[in-house]
């Protein structure tokens, strides 16, 4: 039977969905922070991908752990979620969709969106702390780090303040903008699982490569597709000047490049010695996706 990733990814990000708004109840008795868990809520729940968790469920799941893997699924997530509400504030990318819907700031304010990606950051950490002393501690390091100053916020400061605009720098910003929760992502799922040494390197190498496919998956878009059809601004980064694969490669080369990442994730994944199918399928999903 052909599988069929689109529904499976639909699937995972249902259930994802619901442990999301689980995560964030019971409700608040102060009307103050019972809105806060109602903007945390806007800015975390209704639509979206759901790719970090999914490969959270699906990596876990390689090694029999898929039923302990939802908390981690649900904090990498929370950490994403965050980094998109302030991503869109002003003092940022100044974007005003989201998801096909006002960004937190636009529905709220500015304070609150700040508050938002502080209480959902902060929240992540908290949902981790559940797990057994053994597999939380590995877990914590491993988020704080992708998503800290060496991985995600680095790569924004990267991105904010760029330093060139030839191909090593952005693969360099992009890897840890973006890249760092991918790897991260696979990586969690192979804590939980009790992945070997090498299972993992393998794994975290093919997220490696499924993160800058990824990313010049987003260019691609970015210069093909309406913002209605993404659901958010398109042509930012052109219109401000910074440098893209498309931009430093062209379209057809930014293809290319795209085709040839995922021949090189495929390859990391010959290595595990477990049905890596649905983590194979993943790769022909995100090249062709269009949004």
């Amino acid at each position: 039977m052909t599988l069929d990733i689109a529904h499976r990814l639909k699937n995972r990000a249902n259930d994802v969905e619901k442990a999301l708004t689980d995560a964030l109840l019971p409700r608040a008795g102060e009307a103050a922070i019972a809105k806060l868990q109602d903007a945390m809520a806007y800015g975390l729940t209704g639509g979206g991908k759901r790719m970090r968790p999914f490969l959270v469920l699906e990596t876990a799941t390689l090694f029999g752990a898929e039923s302990k893997a939802m908390d981690a699924a649900v904090a990498l997530e929370m950490i994403h979620a965050y980094s998109l509400v302030h991503d869109d504030l002003p003092a940022m990318d100044d974007a005003d969709l989201r998801r096909g819907k006002p960004s937190v700031h636009k529905a709220y304010d500015e304070a609150i969106a700040v508050l938002v990606g502080d209480g959902l950051l902060t929240q992540a950490f908290t949902v981790l702390s559940g797990y057994e002393p053994g597999i939380a501690a590995p877990l914590v390091k491993e988020l704080a780090e992708a998503a800290g100053m060496i991985g995600m916020v680095g790569g924004q400061m990267m991105d904010l303040y760029p330093e060139g605009h030839d191909e090593e720098h952005i693969i360099a910003l992009q890897a840890k903008k973006t890249g760092a929760l991918i790897e991260c992502a696979a990586t969690m799922g192979c804590i939980v699982g009790g992945a070997s040494a090498d299972e993992t390197a393998a794994l975290r190498l093919y997220a490696r490569k499924l993160g800058l496919a990824f990313q010049i998956a987003d260019d691609l878009l970015d210069v093909t597709v309406t913002a209605e059809e993404a659901g958010k601004p398109v042509g930012r980064d052109e219109g401000q000047g910074k440098a893209t694969f498309v931009s430093l490669l062209s379209e057809e080369g930014a293809r290319q490049r795209l085709q040839s990442l995922n021949d090189e994730a495929a390859a990391a994944l010959a290595s595990v010695d477990q049905d890596t199918s649905v983590l194979e399928a993943l790769l022909a999903w995100q090249a062709s996706r269009t949004h």
